[in-house]
């Protein structure tokens, strides 16, 4: 059982810092602690403040972590509260560097949650609102009791763009369906909304959309496409599916997360068809069961798996003609 936080002492955490850190920042830490429990019994007040002390650095060992958070949770009733939290968006300020100036912002007001509070809290909850951390659980309130004005922002946030608008956000006139019918009428497809350029928010054919690095190859600089390029890409992909399958029909995808398997996903659900995710670690029984459960009438995948070598990867595109329906009829 963990020791509880007022039971740590100085030893207790010199010791468990090693050769990370002297005597005197193990009285600084235990300083800062002890101020941290002083100041709100509530736990997570307690880890909070921690935290935003940066009482804890990156290099210190994960003993001395585990330590501190444990101890500091060691009352903490999981079956009622659920898991002791761990990270919070610090309302202290970042300093942004750019090639003109140096910014100071708050970290919490640049999330995307953050964000639509700070333009929306103040109109929906009035002077009640203060920031977006002390007032998440007011915003989170408002949520629940007004889905309507709430999902209509997020869905402006979005740039969701309906093909056919819903009748309302939520209907609970259907008495089979107690947890009600989300966005009832509403037709759109959200592949078009992730790759159609947007002001709100800012989205442009220049901007980034996927940052990967090839697995293995650490030695090699990080890639970026535009968001121009992965919708170029994956327009290739969804011709290719709409000119040989109808809308609705399963296409599963047999490969690890890469890039390619990320244009592939976003071309099915552009030609309207289903997407069927295969783990590429499955056996070929497993493998088969699943394309055979979910009727899928093509796979993508490729003839090898890329580790620690580069290995050039050779996607196929499978299918059987006698589960295909003619285009033409």
């Amino acid at each position: 059982m963990a020791k509880r936080l007022g039971e740590v002492g100085l030893e207790d955490l010199y010791r468990a810092g090693g050769s990370t850190i002297s005597i005197k920042e193990a009285i600084h830490m235990y300083q800062a602690i002890a101020a941290s429990k002083a100041s709100d019994p509530d736990p997570r007040r307690v880890w909070k403040e921690v935290v935003s002390r940066r009482v804890l650095k990156p290099w210190h060992p994960h003993h001395l972590h585990q330590l501190v958070y444990y101890s500091v949770y060691a009352n903490w009733d999981v079956s009622i509260n659920g898991p002791p939290l761990y990270w919070f968006p610090s309302l202290y300020s970042l300093f942004l560097l750019s090639s003109f100036a140096i910014s100071v912002v708050d970290e919490s007001k640049i999330t995307n949650l953050g964000r639509i509070m700070e333009i929306h809290g103040p109109k929906l909850l009035g002077t009640s609102y203060k920031d977006p951390i002390e007032s998440f659980s007011l915003f989170q309130k408002f949520s629940v009791q007004h889905p309507e004005t709430y999902w209509s922002i997020v869905l402006g946030e979005l740039s969701i763009v309906f093909h056919r608008s819903p009748s309302c956000i939520l209907d609970n006139s259907k008495k089979l369906e107690p947890s009600g019918a989300w966005l009832p009428g509403a037709v759109l497809n959200i592949a078009e909304c992730c790759l159609l350029p947007s002001t709100h928010p800012t989205k442009e054919d220049n901007s980034c959309a996927l940052v990967w690095r090839e697995e293995g190859r650490v030695d090699l600089d990080v890639n970026r496409m535009t968001l121009k390029e992965l919708r170029e890409q994956v327009m290739v992909v969804a011709n290719a599916v709409d000119a040989t399958f109808s809308k609705g029909d399963a296409i599963a995808i047999d490969m690890p997360m890469t890039v390619s398997a990320v244009v592939i996903y976003l071309g099915i659900i552009l030609a309207g068809c289903v997407a069927v995710s295969i783990a590429d670690s499955f056996a070929a029984k497993e493998i088969a069961t699943r394309l055979r459960v979910s009727k899928a009438k093509a796979i993508f995948t490729q003839d090898k798996n890329v580790h620690e070598e580069a290995i050039i990867v050779v996607l196929l595109f499978i299918w059987n003609p006698r589960l295909v329906k003619d285009k033409g009829n």
